[in-house]
């Protein structure tokens, strides 16, 4: 009876409202902070193919558990890609409360924005338009790091891109997931007091500024990484499936096996 009255009135029967849409608010908060901050990891190790093709296979075999594995093992990729997953869903499932589902709640949503002007109110548009078609997007990438996670490397990733014509998806997620996260971060910021205190109008413009410039780097960085994959699918598109060997490995042989 008291879970009927609340769902019809919004409170329980002593006219206390529930705490638990604060509960899914605040993991939603803490599953958005991990995936922010996974993001921004995810992204400077991707770009490590800046760095050379060798750079990015030391790195993917740190994380196949080179520093304590005799073998490395792929399916340490696949087993974290599984753990981002989850959290990926759970965050999209506790954002979806928020979402304007009625014409009526989006009309008074738009009407809001644009009346104020209010800057904060368009990023939250943004970061609901991104969220969705990252729901998406994101999904596909995330299946294929959990179910291949063995074609990871230099030239694998490339012949992904390129070969298997990944490239536009992982252009449209690259922006998507850039905005989402960041913006998402400078909310967090903001919401939780995190970074405002002293002078919260002038603290919230520094922190919006710090918002922009990291799209923009990351941006710069994660599209050259995506250009220097697409170079190398090309240029081995004729070898395309076989495995990248480092220099230092065999230095006669660079186009050897990613094993």
């Amino acid at each position: 009876m008291s879970d009927l009255i609340e769902g019809y009135l919004g409170k329980r029967v002593d006219g206390t409202k529930s705490r638990v849409p604060a509960a899914l608010d605040r993991w939603q908060s803490i599953t958005g902070l991990i995936l922010g901050l996974f993001i921004i990891g995810h992204m400077l190790f991707t770009s490590s193919i800046l760095l050379g093709k060798d750079a990015m296979y030391a790195e993917t075999k740190f994380f196949e558990g080179s520093l304590f594995l005799d073998e490395p093992e792929p399916i340490l990729v696949g087993f974290a890609a599984t753990v981002i997953f989850v959290i990926f869903v759970i965050h999209a499932g506790l954002a979806m409360r928020k979402f304007p589902y009625r014409w009526r709640e989006y009309k008074l949503l738009k009407t809001h924005s644009a009346h104020m002007g209010h800057t904060d109110t368009i990023l939250w548009m943004v970061q609901a338009a991104t969220g969705f078609g990252m729901f998406f997007l994101g999904s596909v990438h995330l299946w294929t790091m959990m179910s291949m996670p063995e074609k990871i490397g230099p030239y694998a990733s490339s012949d992904r891109i390129y070969t298997d014509k990944m490239g536009l998806l992982y252009g449209l997620l690259i922006a998507l997931v850039i905005f989402h996260a960041m913006v998402g971060l400078y909310r967090l910021s903001v919401k939780w007091g995190i970074t405002v205190r002293r002078n919260p109008r002038a603290d919230r413009i520094r922190n919006k500024k710090i918002m922009w410039g990291a799209i923009l780097f990351f941006s710069l960085m994660a599209y050259s990484a995506l250009g220097t994959y697409w170079r190398i699918g090309k240029e081995h598109r004729q070898n395309c499936g076989e495995r990248y060997l480092p220099q230092s490995t065999n230095p006669s042989n660079s186009s050897g096996g990613e094993e």
